[in-house]
């Protein structure tokens, strides 16, 4: 029996994002900038997926710009943003907390000469309004902060941090990578408050390599990637059809059912929390907010060898960011947790898919886990 519990690193994509991909594929599979008949149909469909996505969203087709990845999004948010905004100053804020695509974006911009002011989560891995407000500046041009951290599921307010510097500085850009809170979480982007939002399709059961960027209608970033006109010039390069397809479909699918899915994510959650906590000694839930990431530690284990027991029995599931390989978790550093809890952290992804049976096997095997290795 095969258990995947690593659906923060990426999700099994599903039949009806399968199907589209498929039709796109072998059946409509012209280039959408082409005039013929193939070429419109392809167009259709690269539109359709886009009206998907943007219900999803809660946005205007016309702001959403296809990327490759929730990567790409964040590193065109956050460089051609900063540009865009550069003549009212040059101060950003983010938090210590962020995913690579954004440290090191922010990273690139510091040696442009751009400051930074890196914001320390709190105790539950969140960064708060007041935050925010007691670091922003005149000459404060762009925030960006995650919606839900992709270690500790821990839930950021974007929508008030928007209001604080909407009220501090109108002018000044709120970005959030939403890349694991779209669908997760509930939030509309007309009343989110942020200006971009970077989000991602093999997070919400879309295949690898599609994402997509939120613009807010009236801003017009510099392109990252030039070329072609495509997606109204703002992205160079023939669009992926498949994948969009794909993206728009279980967007469609998500968002309808969305209060189900997260519903039934969260009670499989608490879930594993009650006979976690209850059953194994020691462990600690770290930070927490979102439906479908759990981070737990059994301090005094190494996260590495609890994996190995658990993939022995089939049972798949993360010490952290899937981008981190290996390394330790700046995240968990970030919260001030000690090096014991962070070196026995595992991250538990949950999807629509998990059963309940396969968080009871789950828990029955890390409680064995930790009976068993306290003795070597």
């Amino acid at each position: 029996m095969e258990i995947y519990l690593d659906n923060a690193a990426t999700t099994r994509v599903c039949p009806e994002a399968a199907e589209a991909a498929l039709n796109a594929m072998v059946g409509d599979y012209g280039n959408p900038s082409s005039t013929h008949a193939k070429g419109r149909a392809a167009l259709k469909l690269v539109m359709n997926a886009r009206r998907q996505l943007a219900r999803a969203l809660g946005c205007e087709s016309w702001e959403i710009v296809y990327t490759s990845c929730g990567s790409e999004s964040d590193n065109w948010a956050l460089w051609s943003g900063a540009e865009y905004v550069s003549r009212k100053g040059g101060h950003i804020i983010s938090s210590t907390a962020e995913h690579d695509a954004v440290r090191r974006a922010l990273d690139g911009l510091e040696r442009r000469g751009y400051e930074v002011t890196r914001l320390a989560p709190g105790a539950d891995g969140a960064v708060t309004a007041d935050q925010v407000r007691a670091a922003l500046r005149p000459d404060t041009i762009l925030v960006s902060l995650m919606l839900v951290n992709n270690e500790t599921g821990a839930v950021t307010d974007i929508g008030a941090i928007s209001k604080a510097v909407k009220k501090n500085n109108p002018d000044a850009l709120v970005h959030t990578d939403a890349v694991q809170g779209f669908l997760k979480v509930p939030f509309r982007a007309k009343t989110l408050g942020a200006d971009l939002i970077s989000i991602s399709g093999h997070k919400i059961h879309a295949p690898k390599g599609i994402g997509a960027l939120y613009i807010r209608s009236g801003i017009r970033l510099r392109p990252l990637i030039v070329g072609g006109a495509q997606e109204d010039g703002r992205r160079a390069g023939t669009e992926n059809v498949p994948h969009i397809c794909a993206f728009g479909e279980a967007a469609r699918a998500g968002y309808e059912r969305a209060e189900e899915y997260q519903s039934h994510m969260r009670s499989l959650r608490g879930l594993a929390v009650s006979r976690l906590e209850g059953e194994i000694p020691g462990l600690v839930t770290i930070g927490g907010g979102a439906p479908h990431i759990l981070s737990v530690s059994l301090p005094g284990y190494k996260s590495e060898v609890l994996m190995n027991f658990l993939e022995a029995r089939g049972i798949y599931v993360s010490r952290s960011s899937a981008c981190k390989r290996g390394a330790r978790s700046h995240v968990l550093e970030a919260m001030g947790l000690p090096p014991g809890v962070i070196d026995g952290t595992l991250r538990i992804g949950l999807s629509r898919f998990t059963t309940e049976e396969e968080i009871s096997c789950f828990c029955d095997a890390l409680r064995d886990a930790a009976s068993s290795l306290a003795h070597e």
